[in-house]
């Protein structure tokens, strides 16, 4: 009962008391933050000159440094034979050191062995050529672009080749550049004797030429055994022609032949030189599937319709295979 009378005699006092305490510590945080905003905004001055208290700062030396995996990678303890395994990997040097093909002179390229060519379109965009390439191992040609790999080499290029008078595909893959002709040349033969006859004009042979009868300028029979022989040897038999894809605002036309004489092979069926060829049995000759699709069916067939423009004019020519 003193302690409680004693409270409430004094109770203004103790009031009074923990204002005054809460007041002191109320002033201690707010001149605190007043010192930290005057000392942040004061200007740096040379160490000789501060005569004001600075907050410590705490440098990266002060901060822990983070954990790593670093020394138990570069050791490697789980395997001494590996080695560390945070090395680095180095270039392949046999990568680098790969040889380049000479392209010094492509013209006098030598021959790809193995592999052969059975059509070779050249167009004006080289993206656009075809060939069709057969090679060692393959049973049946297939349709090659520049880019595409034959075999263990690649197609760089697919041209004309003025040296060698034939339609060409030049291959990558080596140190050696090589080309395939869809012409290839004849080996060399000694001239025959003064009283050996003279070669068929056109080196088109007499057994062939005897076996195609023309009734018209546009109109043929033709046995079949000459079919199966032109099949056969065509690249012998048609080294002196050319064919070129023609094109006006980026579409394919047809097929522009040239090197076309009367006294060669296609100068007897009928056909002429500067003959655009559009069409063979309705199949356009402009789709590559479908030159294809009418050349294999060239040995079965009994009668072959040719669609042609001549000097601006179309021509369509007949052929009666018997």
């Amino acid at each position: 009962m003193a302690f409680d009378a004693l409270v409430k005699r004094f109770f203004p006092v103790i009031v009074l008391g923990l204002i005054a305490f809460a007041a002191y510590f109320q002033s201690a945080a707010l001149t605190s933050i007043v010192a930290s905003a005057i000392f942040d905004s004061t200007p740096a001055t040379s160490a000789a000159d501060d005569k004001t208290p600075k907050a410590v700062a705490t440098t990266a030396s002060d901060a822990p440094e983070p954990k790593t995996a670093e020394p138990i990678l570069s050791r490697n303890p789980f395997d001494s034979q590996t080695g560390p395994l945070n090395k680095t990997p180095e270039a392949d040097t046999e990568t680098q050191a790969a040889p380049q093909a000479d392209l010094s002179n492509p013209l006098a390229a030598p021959d790809c062995g193995g592999i052969q060519a059975h059509v070779i379109t050249e167009s004006p965009e080289p993206t656009w050529s075809i060939a069709v390439l057969q090679a060692a191992g393959e049973t049946l040609g297939k349709m090659r672009r520049v880019g595409d790999a034959v075999g263990d080499k690649q197609v760089a290029y697919i041209g004309y080749n003025p040296l060698k008078v034939s339609p060409s595909v030049w291959l990558t893959g080596g140190p050696q550049l090589c080309q395939v002709l869809l012409f290839a040349q004849a080996p060399e033969t000694p001239p025959p004797a003064a009283s050996a006859a003279p070669p068929p004009p056109g080196g088109v042979p007499k057994d062939i030429t005897d076996r195609i009868q023309k009734v018209s300028d546009t109109e043929f029979h033709v046995d079949r055994a000459v079919v199966d022989n032109i099949l056969e040897n065509q690249a012998q038999l048609m080294r002196t022609a050319r064919i070129v894809p023609e094109q006006k605002d980026g579409k394919i036309l047809g097929i522009r032949l040239f090197g076309i004489r009367p006294d060669t092979l296609l100068g007897k069926l009928g056909l002429q030189n500067g003959d655009r060829l559009e069409t063979i049995n309705g199949f356009d000759m402009a789709s590559p599937e479908k030159a294809l699709e009418a050349y294999a069916r060239l040995r079965t067939a009994d009668a072959l319709t040719v669609k042609v423009t001549r000097r601006g004019s179309p021509v369509n020519i007949d052929f009666k295979i018997q």
